[in-house]
């Protein structure tokens, strides 16, 4: 029989099995000490202990992926927006590393921040939500991850 070669792929959650995004929440449980055991975290999360065992030494969150991640922004040009998302990157506990910034057109300007995530301590859906809620931002992608 031959045997794949491990591959990492980074996936969208809403577009796979239900059973992946329930093994990281089962996970979370478990960490986080809101489930004592596995079958009090499975009968949570409404997943079989088989499938948890199955799965759970091959899914991780995004943001255990610790490395260098890179995001784009349009930023209205709104006195503030960029110190407040600096304060956004810093409350999450990444290190900034670079930021570009185009002079705005049209009242907009591209920023790409490059930052480290080993020190995050927050999950990275949770920092991507947080970075789109100042007032002036149109736009916040991941442009990549290292």
């Amino acid at each position: 029989m031959n045997r794949m070669r491990s591959c990492y792929i980074l996936a969208d959650a809403s577009i796979l099995p239900e059973v992946f995004p329930k093994v990281l929440q089962t996970k979370r449980l478990l960490r986080s000490g809101k489930a004592a055991t596995v079958h009090d975290a499975v009968r949570i999360t409404g997943i079989s202990r088989s499938a948890y065992y199955k799965y759970k030494d091959h899914i991780f969150p995004f943001n255990e992926m610790q490395g260098i991640l890179t995001v784009y922004f349009e930023l209205m040009d709104i006195p503030g927006t960029l110190s407040e998302i600096l304060g956004i990157v810093a409350k999450a506990g990444c290190n900034i590393l670079t930021i570009n910034q185009t002079i705005p057109i049209n009242g907009v300007a591209s920023i790409t921040i490059t930052m480290q995530t080993e020190g995050m301590i927050m999950e990275f859906d949770e920092l991507m939500e947080l970075l789109s809620t100042p007032g002036g931002v149109k736009t916040v992608d991941v442009l990549g991850k290292q």
